[in-house]
């Protein structure tokens, strides 16, 4: 079994446990929204699959949505001495005026990875599923994209499946790497499935009527992986991290030396593509938004969002340095730093970069762990980030903060959400997956010592 997705996890959980979040009273200046966390809750408990997947992976796509008064979640249950690595079925979860409520699931374990979810407010709501179709404990084996169409006003009734159309030349597995959205304004949807065996990823995209159109491919320049999608207006976005074994030779075999390891996979390359009319053009060649090549470092694509004039907005966590025995030995005077970077990308250009939040050492400051956008009432843009707050006394807390990216200013100001149990990955009811933008954050994701609990907070902005 290939090990590189469970190593994934491992590190990138391991990443965001460790981070910290440094903040200063004089971060606290100025005009600050009125936050209340309303609820925190567990919606339900995870089993280990041991597949190299979990609840977590398909970060690129959410899987909490809202609609209203609404709230769903998709999840997955893990089968009971069922082989992996498909060894998993979804769940849909409600969340209505009297809580959470299990309303179906797959009725057999055929999924490695989380089922993205979306919805069309007023209308239907989507999962994106990805079944194999070989017996089970089948490695690696062939599976069926598929897009399952759920009545919200009878979320126990059967869900009508819908088959997405593609190119030619696909090759889809339990490793699908996928990204998927909607529009919620036009009721379209769009769905990128990996080929496992070029890694070109092919693209399928549902109109407003319904009707699914195969819309080509894309290639990256090296693999990509864990693909944020949106999809406004016919304009389609793909934002990606390259994720490809160890190319400098010399740091590879070090790091075998010293780990005993033989899983050695990076993620340092950053790439953003883009369509103006899926209908009718290809997208562009993608564009190389920040590397880390050259010191041996890391990059999390954390979420994307489009505005109203078409721009992309880009959310990235950077560390220049991400393993120690390379930064020792070849980098001896760098510092172990993170950075959470702030793009915007228009017509295919980069037309801003901010660092909203940066590693310091002598005072203090903000060192980013995790976050997502949130899109407020007036498309209003806030990041929500988690991690340590540590006061010049040396004195810290973990927690959730929330800043105003309107506000123009060197350094966000970030806001203590006070949340009980703070989240250390997570998403979001983003508009990539149709919620439409407004005054409450719902946050779904793992935190506190039972990382198996699977957690729901909800922020409302007054």
């Amino acid at each position: 079994m290939r090990r590189s997705d469970f190593r994934l996890n491992r590190h990138f959980a391991r990443q965001i446990t460790a981070a910290c979040l440094f903040l200063t009273p004089a971060n606290l200046i100025g005009a600050q929204p009125n936050v209340v966390v309303e609820a925190e809750e567990v919606v339900t408990h995870y089993t280990q699959a041991d597949n190299g997947a979990g609840p977590m992976w398909c970060y690129g796509s959410t899987v909490v949505a809202r609609d209203g008064d609404d709230v769903f979640v998709s999840t997955i249950e893990t089968g009971k001495d069922v082989p992996p690595l498909c060894n998993c079925r979804w769940q849909l979860w409600h969340r209505g005026g009297d809580g959470w409520k299990l309303m179906q699931h797959e009725e057999n374990y055929r999924q490695r990875e989380p089922c993205p979810i979306a919805v069309i407010p007023g209308g239907p709501v989507f999962l994106s599923v990805n079944p194999s179709t070989e017996p089970p404990g089948v490695q690696y084996g062939p599976c069926q994209p598929l897009v399952l169409q759920f009545d919200r006003n009878k979320l126990s009734a059967p869900p009508r499946k819908n088959t997405p159309a593609f190119a030619e030349g696909t090759h889809f597995t339990d490793h699908s790497y996928r990204g998927f959205g909607a529009d919620g304004e036009t009721g379209e949807l769009l769905l990128l499935n990996v080929n496992a065996r070029t890694a070109k990823y092919f693209v399928s995209q549902r109109d407003a009527g319904g009707v699914w159109h195969a819309r080509g491919t894309i290639t990256f320049p090296i693999r990509g992986a864990y693909p944020q999608v949106s999809l406004r207006r016919g304009a389609a976005h793909v934002l990606a991290i390259g994720n490809i074994v160890e190319p400098v030779e010399e740091w590879q075999k070090l790091k075998a030396e010293k780990t005993g390891s033989k899983w050695d996979y990076v993620f340092r390359r950053l790439f953003y593509t883009h369509t103006p009319s899926i209908e009718n053009k290809p997208f562009a060649e993608p564009l190389e938004v920040d590397t880390v090549e050259k010191t041996g470092g890391h990059i999390a694509n954390l979420d994307l969002f489009v505005d109203a004039a078409g721009a992309a907005h880009l959310l990235y966590l950077k560390r220049p340095h991400a393993n120690a025995v390379i930064r020792e030995k070849y980098f001896p005077q760098s510092a172990d730093t993170a950075h959470l970077e702030y793009a915007i990308v228009k017509d295919g250009n980069v037309v801003s970069r901010r660092t909203l939040a940066e590693t310091t050492r002598t005072t203090g400051g903000l060192t980013p762990g995790y976050a997502r956008f949130h899109v407020a009432d007036g498309e209003k843009p806030y990041v929500v980030a988690n991690g340590t707050m540590t006061g010049r006394d040396g004195k810290s807390f973990t927690d959730m903060f929330l800043a105003d990216l309107t506000i123009e200013t060197d350094k966000p100001m970030f806001q203590r959400l006070n949340v009980k149990t703070p989240l250390s990955n997570f998403f979001t009811n983003t508009p990539r997956g149709g919620s439409k933008p407004g005054n409450i954050i719902d946050l779904f994701g793992v935190g506190g010592a039972d990382q198996l609990a699977l957690r729901y907070v909800r922020v409302r902005l007054k």
